[in-house]
């Protein structure tokens, strides 16, 4: 059986090193992993995905709508957006953050209204204040490693398999501050 993670966010959130760490920690559980990092336009602050897919054999790492087991969002509104990739039953994990997107702060558009409440009704959904937990751990670019410590508590995976894939994953001189991070998301 084959099981999908997204993980979206705006470029620049660290999605990318999220992604190659949850692929550490499948492929050390044995699983056939697949990523694919989509970009988007992170170098402007753009919406940015990676898809996750792991399993006994895995054809393809491309998730198709109503397919996603999790969601992992660094932003609210990015959520919102890639709601109709999860499946039924799926889980979202959400950073409580909002990160205004150009038309927003134009003036043209407006931020939507109650996104968290909106989620709530279609979705199971874990949302928190990542950013601050990140920036207790030392640093606000940790929201990525404390949205992973969130989704390792959601899965039967030993946290020993996280820390070890963490430290595989991290560069050294990052790793005592990651480690926090990922802490404080799983108690978070």
């Amino acid at each position: 059986m084959t099981k999908s993670i997204m993980i979206v966010g705006v470029g620049g959130q660290g999605s990318l090193l999220a992604s190659r760490l949850l692929g550490n920690v499948l492929l050390s559980c044995g699983y056939d992993v697949k990523l694919s990092e989509v970009h988007g336009m992170s170098q402007r602050g753009g919406s940015v995905v990676t898809y996750v897919k792991y399993g006994d054999k895995v054809s393809s790492p491309l998730v198709d709508k109503g397919e996603a087991d999790y969601i992992l969002s660094f932003e609210l509104l990015e959520a919102a957006r890639w709601l109709p990739y999860l499946k039924k039953g799926g889980k979202i994990v959400v950073n409580a953050q909002r990160i205004f997107p150009m038309p927003v702060i134009t003036g043209a558009m407006t931020y939507p209204e109650d996104l968290e409440k909106k989620l709530q009704e279609k979705a199971e959904v874990t949302a928190f204040d990542a950013l601050a937990l990140a920036e207790q751990a030392g640093s606000p670019k940790a929201v990525n490693i404390v949205l992973m410590g969130k989704l390792s508590t959601m899965t039967d995976i030993p946290e020993d398999v996280w820390t070890a894939a963490l430290e595989k994953t991290v560069p050294a001189k990052f790793l005592e501050l990651n480690r926090k991070a990922f802490q404080l998301g799983r108690e978070g």
